[in-house]
């Protein structure tokens, strides 16, 4: 009980960090800078922090299942990727100032079948993941496409990468690789364990591919949304 306790806690405190730093950076630019910005970045900033505060009410749910043994169902919708990657890249934007971050969108993207709050996570994950482990000055490349009747996408930092002998503990629970930006940065290895069983409870695949000190790509892939598969659930459920 005290194991999986002490895994509770190191979950929750990593999947809320991301929120809760954006919510108090926007708040704290709020307060402190009120009269110098204008009408639209005001509105702007405060959708961001209720936005935040909105995935942190549904996160809990998800950090509680994915630490827990089996997962429960995910609620599967029909989901515009590229809107969703779109929404949460002002995020890092503003955490990760000295990162260039860019979209490569395919336009025309048929929708995805996703539970879009595990979807965010995910994105969240991978997109934290490549801008913590970048030196400043690089850029992390979040891309969309079509591969083999799925929806790709694909982030790709320019980051220290991964030695071979790593590859095998990417995405085992409570792993961080060991590199030199690794005393600098948060994190308590588990970020892609949890990324993986997301991936995985939506009927999705994860690969990585890397070169030591050139950087990381990640690719993820999802079913199309499928109206009558969808339907199908629907009803047995």
């Amino acid at each position: 009980m005290n194991t999986m306790q002490d895994e509770f806690i190191s979950t929750v405190s990593h999947e809320l960090r991301t929120p809760l730093t954006s919510i108090r950076g926007f708040s704290q630019t709020l307060l402190n800078s009120w009269d110098k910005i204008d009408d639209e970045n005001k509105k702007k900033f405060i959708k961001i922090i209720e936005d935040q505060s909105n995935r942190l009410i549904h996160l809990v749910e998800n950090v509680l299942t994915v630490s827990k043994m089996g997962a429960e169902s995910s609620v599967l919708r029909k989901i515009d990727v590229n809107n969703v990657i779109k929404k949460i890249i002002p995020l890092f934007t503003e955490q990760y100032k000295t990162r260039n971050f860019q979209l490569a969108l395919a336009p025309n993207l048929p929708p995805a079948r996703l539970d879009e709050d595990k979807f965010q996570q995910i994105m969240t994950n991978l997109i934290d993941n490549g801008a913590k482990y970048s030196e400043p000055g690089k850029t992390v490349t979040v891309s969309t496409n079509i591969s083999e009747n799925m929806i790709l996408i694909e982030v790709k930092d320019e980051g220290t990468g991964i030695k071979k002998e790593d590859y095998n503990k990417l995405f085992k629970k409570f792993s961080r690789l060991e590199n030199h930006l690794t005393s600098t940065t948060q994190g308590n290895g588990l970020g892609l364990y949890i990324t993986e069983k997301l991936v995985k409870s939506m009927g999705g695949e994860i690969s990585f591919e890397s070169s030591e000190g050139k950087g990381t790509t990640f690719r993820v892939k999802f079913p199309f949304y499928n109206d009558e598969e969808v339907l199908k659930c629907s009803q047995a459920s």
